[in-house]
């Protein structure tokens, strides 16, 4: 999570949707880093509004907007997958490496307790509110990441541009038709926000 004061700009670190490229790039320009570790870093709108809008409030002013990137639903868990099957993680019961795509996603897709390898939130997780509700004032698809830079340079004032970083390996990631039928019913609210999120700077 970054936080700018002047453009009351509070940017959300939703996993795998360029989050670190985004704090390497924007981080020097945030007067408040929540980074290193995932529960730190990846606080959700939830945590926001309870434990940091409290600290805020004194400096009276706008109100802050939220920020946060939404990555298409089957290719985000795409991401989790080939994240997971690199070497370091061989052995460790979070390991991908030694199942199909397939088999993952419908491990993640499992009712009650999952795998270790499938536990694993969802991205509307990080955008809802203490009654459930979308929260986050200002929703981009990871997929028009150039939306997001334009609308983050202009509040804060300054050309953004991203490097690579924390890539995951390549792999094959085929799904079988009721695979992927199944996993679309099972996420269409994941769906529904990702297609209302933007795509233009506006």
């Amino acid at each position: 999570m970054l936080i700018f004061l002047q453009p009351r700009l509070v940017l959300l670190s939703v996993p795998k949707t360029g989050t670190t490229a985004l704090e390497q790039a924007l981080a020097p320009r945030a007067e408040i880093v929540f980074r290193a570790r995932p529960e730190i870093k990846h606080l959700n709108q939830r945590q926001y509004l309870k434990r940091i809008k409290p600290l805020l409030a004194p400096l009276g002013g706008a109100p802050f907007e939220s920020v946060a990137v939404l990555r298409e639903p089957l290719d985000w868990l795409r991401s989790w997958y080939r994240f997971r099957t690199r070497d370091g993680l061989i052995g460790h019961e979070n390991s991908t490496a030694h199942l199909s795509f397939d088999q993952f996603l419908r491990d993640y897709l499992e009712d009650g307790r999952r795998p270790a390898h499938a536990r694993l939130g969802r991205q509307s997780d990080f955008l809802l509110d203490h009654e459930g509700r979308p929260a986050v004032e200002h929703v981009f698809r990871y997929e028009a990441m150039d939306a997001l830079l334009s609308f983050l340079g202009k509040r804060i004032g300054v050309d953004i541009s991203l490097n690579l970083t924390n890539v995951s390996p390549e792999t094959a990631t085929e799904l079988s038709p009721e695979t992927e039928a199944m996993a679309r019913e099972a996420l269409a609210g994941e769906y529904a926000l990702w297609d209302a999120a933007r795509q233009t700077a506006e």
